[in-house]
């Protein structure tokens, strides 16, 4: 660091001085200031000094800057500390915090704020939009939480009135998913300033605050108006009614008078303000101003006027209550919109922590009342927390790991802190006691309550202690001997202040309120008088809790300081007050902290942990080293450094003097780092390969086997299933085929047919030769109509010679016997293929009988009326294709006439009959075109093909044979 700054602007850290002195330090501190350089170090901590001007130190090249920087690597600034928080956070996945302390007027919110703005610019490199909502609404609180919280105070022009820790909640990336806010508000009265004109007398309001009791003695906000109001809208808070609640705080000018038997207000303008900006009723708000509900011992609720004081003193309480409501219900509403949601750590990593307190000074005025006490006190338990964890933390480690060092002596507050909290005799017991005391007690009496139970202790005092010290006042004064200073105490009001103010009517009040906010703010005020019988915990008890739970909230982080000096109380960005600063630099113990900086080590580490970070630098323990211990092996790794003058061996950690062996370190393996990347995915990479090659293969390997047993079980269950097929009636027709694996659709198609083959063989071995002709038609038939048909006589037997046969004609069967004898004779042929009647119609729809006459050599055209006489002959082996060629279907027609076979069904008989004889005759069967529009053409070997048809005309059968 000090290669980074020239020696004209001092020593950047105060470690480096020659010698540790009180003069050394401020000189060098002055210096700094001089030259406009605010921060210096003390090892890690980080002392800021106020310039009271702007400087050009924050913007995004400061930033880029120190982003990713070791803390030595750089000249002091809150962007270090802030990235060494960071760093730790995400590198190590521990907590970390930002204690930001020093008196009021010191600089702590601006720092706070720098914090968060360096926080916010350096997550999120990949622009998600849900971690920016969560940047924009954390960065746009604080000016929310300044307009309510903070105030222009004589010696700051933005003090915080109120004090705020924050929690920011990082995944495993180090992005911001969310947070929590935690506020410690003590002063409750402020004034809406900057609204326009028509909103303030809306608001029944005027822009000076010098007409308000509550805020005439203060000074005027330098808060802009209407920023706040955009960057509620940001943090999402659309309800502008909260306007109502922080105009009606300042009604204190509410006056009260008392005639011959009461108390009554003055003028009930005010009074129905005060209800309109409440939403409530004006009766209401008179009757809680001037009554109190009170239930008695046997259960009866009765109404007990006040006095003028009383009224008074509830005014100003309910005033001060309804300022405090509305900003813890700003700050539950922040914490709402920020909160983690959704978190899983299975899924999402473990979510890490880095807290920043921003908290009120220690603050000594001239006149120190309740206030001073709380915030001086919540200084202690800091300063407390500091010496624990900076000093004798640090010094209680080099005794533990045997370090050899000089012991530095410090002030230890403890005894402080036990003071005011110590139960049953601290301050905060002896104001509780006082305020349960049935009775009047007053002040005073409390006073006196805690000089006899505190006069010895070496710390306390009062005028009745040390009568001489004429300082103080009798009855009234007592006095502290804080870290930072003797702080003097007006006991007055203490009591008042300490009690819970609000009567129980003012909070029913508001809970009855018209607007929900308000409701919402006073969920207490929905018991009744009955109901209430808890006494509530006192101001400094719920104040003290707080703060214990605040430092234990900072205990279990690793802590980060930032002290901040107020250089003179002139707020000049030019005077340096030596006085006032070391009054500060000592009750800040720097001094000391730096003692025991110098006199120790700026880096400290676990053996494990050092190694593990840092063993890839040195050959002999990369990857894994092969020592006894890992001692050994840091003890490698710093020998091959050249470090061993600059290191102490602990029995569990390793020391290092100086940062710049450890920024050296820090360099080499951040070098070797991108190389070690490569080679591990290389290894990861290859691992993943082979990982995936033996999944394949045994996925392969199962598939193998399974498919491999699936076809076997294929087997087994069709052997199964038709095991005894040759012994059932239909040869296993009604037996269910299982569902074949893919592999086998073909083959179990194939065994299907083969099963039908052999079960059509075994039943035409069954049917006797007679009837095999038959047979055969009938399957041709159902070869050449099947799915054409639905009635086409396959279910009744095949007589073929119709015309022959008695029982189908009686009266025109001898006449036919004849005939057919007598063309036997002529035309000898030896089978009739089929004979039956038909009607020829001819082209006009003109119908007559005819028969039909076929053998295996001609066909013969007959008329029936004139004892079938022969109309005409061709022979079967060759049919022309003149005009009188024979088409036959359900109906045959040629160019003139059209014969219909009579009855239908016997048209399969007789296209099976002549497919059968051509089949067995080796002949060709040219056309067979059906009705329906599919036809089928018999070629050589019975062949069947699919043909198209002539859609304008009715199916027809051309038989055409040659030689």
């Amino acid at each position: 660091m000090a290669e980074l700054e020239g020696l004209e602007f001092g020593k950047s850290d105060f470690v480096l001085l020659d010698e540790v002195n009180m003069e050394q330090f401020m000189e060098n501190l002055k210096l700094r200031f001089e030259k406009a350089r605010i921060y210096t170090f003390i090892g890690e901590v980080v002392v800021s000094v106020n310039p009271y001007k702007q400087m050009d130190i924050y913007g995004k090249e400061a930033i880029d800057a120190y982003r990713g920087r070791e803390l030595y690597e750089n000249p002091p600034h809150l962007y270090a500390v802030a990235d060494a928080a960071y760093k730790a956070m995400k590198r190590r996945a521990k907590d970390t915090c930002i204690v930001i302390s020093g008196e009021s007027g010191a600089g702590k919110t601006e720092a706070s704020k720098y914090i968060m703005q360096y926080i916010a610019a350096i997550t999120n490199p990949s622009q998600r939009a849900e971690v920016e909502s969560v940047k924009n609404v954390l960065l746009k609180s604080n000016c929310v939480l300044e307009a309510f919280g903070n105030a222009k105070t004589n010696r700051n022009d933005n003090s915080s009135r109120f004090g705020k820790y924050m929690d920011i909640n990082f995944n495993f990336n180090g992005d911001p998913t969310g947070g929590h806010i935690n506020n410690y508000l003590l002063e409750k009265v402020r004034l809406l300033r900057g609204g326009s004109e028509e909103m303030l007398g809306s608001l029944h309001l005027q822009n000076d605050p010098v007409n308000y009791v509550y805020t005439r003695e203060g000074a005027a906000s330098t808060i802009k108006f209407n920023p706040v109001i955009y960057d509620l809208y940001q943090i999402q808070f659309y309800n502008t009614r909260i306007m109502n609640c922080v105009s009606a705080t300042p009604q204190g000018n509410l006056q009260f008078e008392t005639d011959s038997e009461s108390v009554q207000v003055v003028g009930l303008e005010a009074v129905s303000h005060i209800a309109g900006l409440t939403t409530t009723k004006p009766d209401n708000v008179t009757k809680s101003l001037l009554f109190r509900t009170v239930a008695t011992g046997g259960g009866e609720v009765i109404e007990k006027g006040h006095t003028e004081k009383e009224a008074c003193f509830g005014r100003d309480a309910f005033a001060k209550a309804l300022y405090e409501r509305l900003f813890c219900w700003i700050v539950a509403r922040i914490n709402a919109v920020i909160e983690v949601k959704d978190y899983n750590p299975v899924l999402h990593g473990k979510n890490t922590v880095i807290g920043v307190l921003d908290i009120y000074g220690f603050e000594i005025f001239e006149n120190n009342s309740f206030e001073q006490f709380c915030i001086n006190y919540c200084n202690e338990k800091l300063q407390q927390l500091f010496i624990e964890l900076i000093l004798r933390q640090e010094q209680d480690e080099y005794q533990r790991e045997g370090i050899t060092w000089q012991h530095i002596d410090y002030f230890n507050n403890q005894i402080i802190v036990d003071l005011v909290e110590q139960p049953h005799k601290g301050i905060i017991s002896v104001l509780d006691e006082a305020c349960l005391t049935v009775g009047k007690v007053t002040d005073t009496i409390c006073l006196e309550s805690m000089d006899a139970k505190l006069g010895q202790h070496p710390h306390y005092t009062s005028r009745k202690l040390t009568p001489s010290d004429k300082t103080m006042e009798f009855h009234r004064d007592f006095r502290i001997r804080h870290y930072a200073g003797d702080v003097t105490y007006s006991v007055e009001g203490f009591l008042d202040k300490n009690k819970d103010p609000l009567f129980q009517d003012f909070k029913r009040l508001m809970y009855n309120s018209s607007n929900p906010v308000l409701k919402e703010m006073w969920p207490d005020g929905q018991l009744s008088i009955t109901e209430v019988t808890k006494r509530p915990l006192t101001a400094a008890t719920l104040f003290k809790n707080s703060i214990v739970a605040l430092v234990d909230k900072l205990g279990c982080k690793e802590p980060y300081y930032v002290r901040c000096i107020k250089p003179n109380e002139m707020k000049s960005p030019v005077l340096f007050d030596d006085a006032r600063c070391q009054h500060q630099v000592a009750y800040l113990g720097l001094l000391e902290n730096v003692r025991v900086r110098r006199a120790g080590f700026a880096y400290r580490q676990p053996y494990a942990r050092f190694l593990q970070r840092y063993k890839m630098t040195c050959e002999y323990t990369w990857p894994n080293h092969l020592m006894e211990t890992d001692r050994e092996a840091v003890e490698a790794i710093v020998t091959q450094h050249g470090f061993q003058d600059d290191v102490a061996y602990g029995h569990t950690k390793l020391f290092v003097r100086t940062p710049r062996s450890l920024f050296t370190l820090e360099q080499e393996r951040a070098a070797l780092i991108p190389i070690l990347v490569l080679f591990l995915q290389k290894v990861w990479r290859g691992a993943l390969a082979r990982m995936r090659c033996q999944r394949m293969r045994a996925i392969y390997a199962i598939m193998g086997c399974y498919k491999r047993y699936k076809v076997k079980a294929h087997f087994w269950e069709v052997e199964r299933r038709f095991t005894n097929v040759r012994n059932m009636a239909d040869y296993g027709k009604s037996v269910e085929w299982p569902t074949p694996p893919a592999a086998l659709a073909q083959f179990d198609s194939i065994t299907q047919q083969l099963h039908r083959r052999w079960r059509a063989r075994q039943i035409v071995k069954n049917i006797p030769p007679s009837d095999m002709g038959e047979v055969r038609a009938k399957v041709a038939a159902l070869g050449a109509l099947s799915g054409e048909r639905k009635d086409w006589g396959c279910g009744r037997p095949w007589e073929r010679d119709y015309l022959s046969n008695v029982r189908d004609c009686p009266q025109t069967s001898s006449n036919f016997i004849r005939i057919s004898k007598e063309l036997r004779n002529k035309d000898q042929y030896n089978q009739v293929l089929f004979s039956g009647f038909c009607r020829k119609v001819n082209r006009f729809n003109k119908s007559t009988d005819r028969a039909l006459f076929i053998t295996e050599k001609h066909i013969y055209k007959l008329d029936p009326k004139k004892q079938f006489k022969v109309l005409k002959r061709l022979p079967l082996e060759s049919v022309s294709t003149g005009s009188e060629e024979l088409y036959t279907h359900t109906h045959t027609h040629t160019h003139t006439h059209t014969l219909v076979i009579q009855p239908h069904d016997r048209i399969g008989e007789l296209l099976g009959t002549l497919i059968d004889h051509f089949t067995r005759s080796v002949a060709t069967v040219r056309g067979c075109w059906v009705e329906t529009g599919i036809g089928f053409r018999l070629q050589r070997g019975a062949e069947l093909k699919q043909a198209k048809p002539n859609f304008t005309e009715l199916a027809w059968l051309s038989i055409n044979c040659s030689q």
